[in-house]
């Protein structure tokens, strides 16, 4: 058992190494005058993601529900180097205004560069009661919504030989409790968008697909949800933003951030009954 596990540690230490050497460079003057769509940009990594835009001298649209929020997120891209700041109001869980979105941002920037799917609805971080008509509305804000912007952006990105960037999570990848409609969500969207990069490439599309695989964020919402309750570390949103956006500009099929979620994912199915016993160990439930 002991040289099993020494191996394993081997393997992953060998794997992250490749994965931090293999990684193209980034230039921030690829950036420089991007054309860039961001979803869920009136807080957390979307704003984030925003400002970073914004120091790279990119055109940026934002999108999310709260109006006045966009328009104060808009005067400090421009006030921080973006060559132009735009915004949409926007509800996800509409069937129009995804395609809406994505329409503004093509006519006012002249096309697209960068699609950057980031929105999620609101979710109970809880046991399960069975709401499935909160299921329903979550899978079409955080999933459905990114088909049909991708699917709508995709003309405008295949001229610019573009980029998709869709924000996942470890949960997208690995099971927890009190996170079943969250969670069930991301699984769809790493099916659907690793199916999607499978059927451009062999149609030899100019379109890339990065998928974001992310832990624990300290955004303000995340940390409400999960103080007193997980013991998870949380990572800060700015440099998450910025993770996502490099990965996204240099074209890469996957971004792990922090570096623990890659580790996860390369060891979920060694030992099942181990991982879930971390799993449910590292929150704070007790029965009523």
């Amino acid at each position: 058992m002991k040289t099993l596990t020494k191996v394993l540690l081997a393997s992953v230490a060998a794997a992250l190494l490749a994965v931090k050497w293999n990684a193209p460079t980034f230039n921030p003057e690829s950036l420089r005058g991007a054309r860039v769509l961001v979803t869920g940009a009136s807080s957390g990594i979307g704003e984030q993601m925003a400002y970073h835009y914004a120091k790279f001298g990119a055109q940026i649209v934002i999108t999310a529900r709260r109006e006045k929020v966009l328009h104060q997120v808009t005067e400090k891209c421009l006030s921080m180097g973006a060559q132009k700041a735009l915004y949409i109001a926007a509800d996800m869980s509409s069937d129009s205004d995804p395609e809406r979105v994505v329409n503004f941002a093509v006519d006012h920037l002249g096309g697209l560069d960068h699609l950057v799917l980031n929105h999620i609805g609101s979710s109970p971080f809880s046991m399960w009661e069975g709401d499935v008509q909160h299921l329903q509305w979550l899978m079409k804000v955080n999933f459905l919504s990114y088909a049909q912007m991708a699917w709508k952006a995709l003309p405008s990105l295949e001229q610019s030989k573009g980029s998709v960037v869709v924000v996942s999570s470890i949960l997208g990848k690995l099971t927890s409790p009190f996170v079943a409609p969250y969670t069930s969500t991301k699984f769809a969207l790493n099916g659907f968008f690793g199916a999607l990069k499978h059927e451009l490439t062999m149609k030899n599309s100019n379109v890339s697909i990065t998928t974001c695989t992310l832990g624990l964020i300290d955004t303000e919402s995340a940390m409400e949800k999960v103080k007193d309750v997980s013991h998870v570390p949380a990572y800060p949103a700015s440099e998450a933003a910025l993770n996502i956006i490099k990965t996204g500009a240099t074209r890469q099929r996957e971004l792990f951030y922090p570096w623990y979620t890659y580790i996860v994912a390369l060891i979920r199915d060694f030992s099942p009954d181990a991982r879930d016993y971390m799993i449910q160990k590292s929150y704070g439930y007790k029965k009523a």
